[in-house]
């Protein structure tokens, strides 16, 4: 029987500590409205700190690359679960608006930036020389797969007993990532003595590391990119990307259907559910991006993912929960699908030795619009008392994306 490639094992350690990480992104929904009842904060001050963590662990992600190749991968990712389990600890004592945006806005969003940024793309590049692509869909949907499993029990918790519970459980669930990384990662295949998965020979097709300061090596990543019409196109789209996807309905859709009547468990359920067909579509993703035009990719995915935002608000104004579930099979299977043509384009253009810290930036720019999505959000509830005119802009958003990606120069 042939043996199972060791990768596949670095693959499921990552696939997991990206679980523990996703979900506390994934689980500002849920708490914020917990937070809004007990502590009296406004809601555009408590998404402001929600966004201020998007954009943190996204404009972070650049120098987590550069780390990467300095400290190695078991080290950065022991202490990016080390920083989040502080974070996490340190919600227990807050009581002040400015305490949430420091304990979330900072310390968790540079705790979960390896996880939610380059980490994918780095053990893709540096663990696989075939399925990449797989790979990298399967890695993506694991932020997926934590609010699918999660979020419905999180809901559940803080309504029979309080949101401490639901924070306590992350806790415990981040605990014991943190040990399985201690006891089994692995910083290369060198380390043990194998060759990446796919790769016959033993051919330095891998950058050599680099050595030099981490902010050094991630500003001349990004030096390097802005040259490139692809980089700002690529950016832009995904700027739009976030924007539509973890800033407004990982944010503010729980709260969104709790406006028309829909209870807080069902809203959770409604946004797990996305997370099943989140799973499918993103690895289907990776494995179309391995064999069809990225860019054609990306163009499909903008533009049905901009009409089912428009047409959510409808949905939710029908009052027909069938319709409802319609949309969140929909965008569920084009929720993070954008992020494997995303990475293999920018990997075409700026090769392999570059690749991970200018994808780096471009998922800076993707927190920048989740960031401006998750405050703007709060701030058209707050005039408008509906988050409708947000959900509309978006979908408009990604037609522009859907336009960005199409005129990209298609790579031989």
């Amino acid at each position: 029987m042939k043996r199972i490639h060791f990768s596949w094992f670095i693959l499921t350690v990552t696939f997991f500590s990206i679980i523990a990480a996703g979900i506390v992104m994934a689980s500002s929904g849920v708490f914020l409205t917990p937070f809004e009842s007990e502590f009296g904060w406004d809601r555009p001050v408590i998404s402001l700190a929600f966004g201020i963590s998007l954009f943190f662990y996204g404009v972070s992600g650049p120098f987590m690359a550069a780390l990467l190749e300095k400290i190695g991968l078991k080290k950065m990712m022991l202490a990016s679960m080390g920083t989040l389990l502080i974070g996490l600890l340190l919600t227990y004592l807050m009581n002040q608006s400015w305490h949430l945006i420091i304990i979330w806005g900072i310390i968790i969003g540079l705790g979960s930036s390896l996880f939610l940024t380059v980490l994918s793309p780095y053990v893709a590049n540096h663990w696989f020389k075939e399925k990449r692509g797989l790979a990298t869909g399967i890695l993506t949907a694991s932020t997926a797969m934590g609010q699918l499993i999660l979020l419905p029990v999180l809901a559940m918790v803080i309504e029979s007993y309080s949101w401490r519970w639901a924070m306590g459980l992350i806790i415990a669930l981040s605990i014991i990532m943190f040990i399985i990384i201690f006891l089994f990662m692995k910083n290369s295949p060198k380390d043990i003595g194998i060759l990446p998965y796919g790769q016959s020979e033993d051919m330095e097709e891998m950058h050599e590391t680099q050595n030099g300061n981490p902010i050094v090596i991630a500003f001349k990543g990004l030096f390097d990119a802005v040259k490139a019409k692809e980089f700002w196109l690529l950016a832009g789209s995904f700027f739009m990307c976030g924007l539509s996807t973890s800033g407004l309905i990982g944010t503010h859709f729980i709260s969104y259907c709790i406006s028309f009547g829909i209870p807080l468990v069902t809203a959770a359920s409604l946004l797990s559910f996305m997370g099943v067909f989140n799973i499918v579509g993103t690895t289907l993703s990776g494995w179309l991006s391995d064999r069809f035009d990225n860019r054609w990719l990306l163009f499909w995915y903008y533009l049905l993912r901009g009409g089912s935002l428009v047409f959510l608000p409808f949905a939710l104004m029908k009052g027909d929960i069938t319709w409802i579930i319609v949309f969140t099979i929909f965008y569920g299977l084009d929720w993070v699908a954008t992020v494997p043509p995303t990475i293999n384009i920018s990997r075409q253009i700026f090769g392999l030795q570059k690749s991970a810290i200018i994808y780096g930036w471009i998922y800076a720019s993707h927190q920048a619009g989740a960031a401006a999505a998750a405050y703007g959000g709060g701030i058209v509830y707050k005039y408008f008392n509906t988050y409708t005119w947000a959900f509309l802009l978006a979908g408009v958003f990604c037609l522009f994306a859907s336009l960005f990606v199409i005129i990209i120069k298609k790579q031989q």
